[in-house]
Formats: C-alpha cells, sequence, structure tokens
C-alpha cells in the first residue's frame, strides 16, 4: 500500500476502461477515459488502464490490487440507454445475463478465474447502457443518449474513487473532486 494524502494508507486500486471504439457505444469508456486523462490526475495508488477488450492477461492486477474497477458499456434488458449501472462481481454471476459486458470475457469471469489462483481484490463494475445494441457498421462515435451520459458515469466513478480515499484531482486547479461537477463543464471536450 501506499501514501496518499498525508500518513493515511490508500489502496491499490486499478482502472480498466474497457471497449472497442469502432463499435459505437462499446467505446464509451473509452471516451470517458479520454476526457478524463485530458483533465485529471488520478492519485498516486491509482492506475488507469485503456484495455481494449477485458482478457485474462488482466489476472495479475487482480494479485496487485486491492480494488479493481472495471468501467464498461453494458446491455441489461430493457435498460434505459445512458443509464449508469454499479455492481460487484458476485452480482453479475447471480443475475447471468440480466447486465452483460459485451464484451466475451465478463468481470465475473476474470475474478473467478483469480479466486481460482488464490487471488484476492474487491471487484467494482460500471456500465453505461447503449443505445445501439448490435451496430450493423463499425463506427467511432456514440449514440447522444450515451454521449450526454458520459458524465453522469465519470460522477458514479470519481464517487467511487473519493469513497475509497483516493479521489482524482482536477489538474488546472489542484481540487479533489469527488462526484458531480459545475453544468456545462465538460462542454467541448465529448465526441
Amino acid at each position: 500500500m501506499s501514501e496518499y494524502p498525508g500518513n493515511v494508507e490508500s489502496p491499490e486500486v486499478a482502472v480498466f476502461f474497457v471497449g472497442n471504439k469502432l463499435m459505437h457505444d462499446d467505446g464509451a469508456a473509452c471516451a470517458l477515459y479520454e476526457m478524463i486523462a485530458g483533465r485529471f490526475d488520478a492519485a498516486p495508488s491509482v492506475r488507469l488502464y485503456d484495455v481494449g477488450c477485458l482478457t485474462l492477461d488482466m489476472l495479475p492486477y487482480v494479485d496487485e490490487c486491492d480494488v479493481l474497477i472495471t468501467v464498461d458499456a453494458a446491455d441489461a434488458e430493457g435498460g434505459e440507454p445512458g443509464a449508469i449501472y454499479r455492481y460487484a462481481p458476485d452480482d453479475l454471476a447471480r443475475t447471468q445475463q440480466a447486465l452483460a459486458s459485451l464484451h466475451d470475457l465478463r468481470l465475473a469471469d476474470l475474478f473467478e478465474t483469480a479466486a481460482l489462483l488464490g487471488y484476492r481484490a474487491q471487484g467494482v463494475c460500471f456500465g453505461i447502457q447503449v443505445e445501439n445494441r448490435s451496430p450493423s457498421s463499425m463506427s467511432i462515435g456514440l449514440t447522444p443518449s450515451v454521449r450526454a451520459a458520459l458524465p453522469h458515469l465519470f460522477e458514479a466513478l470519481s464517487a467511487e474513487l473519493a469513497g475509497l480515499g483516493v479521489p482524482f484531482v482536477e489538474r488546472a486547479t489542484g481540487r479533489c473532486v469527488a462526484g458531480p461537477l459545475p453544468e456545462g463543464y465538460w462542454e467541448g471536450s465529448q465526441r
């Protein structure tokens, strides 16, 4: 464990932004990563990764971290486009397909494999409901409802990190961020 700020012990955290920019709303986490990278710094014990697709290559991070957070597009049956979900690996495993990642390897799969290897880390996943469930062509860009919800996804992630004692820090002001930002804050930063 590292220290941040002062003498408070901080958890080691990895945040995986999962998605394919070429598949419309599946690129939501990648777009959020870019928004964050342009304006915020993470605590020294927090590492942010734009990983593309979640694979078993991420297993070592489960062993090295106290908390592993994934941010991904999700597809809940009947979900409202742009809705934000927070769930744990066990929640996802119990609900089966009620809330699924759009990728072959889900967070639950990663943690089940890690548990078999004796790795222990807390897991949290944030999902954003897609609008275009099965895009017929490859194209970069999010649907308007998902693009408009990205600030809410940021708020959920920043609140989670602040709750762990490792908030984002706004680069321009040095201010810790733990949730909502002023209206219009993200204008011009979303594609």
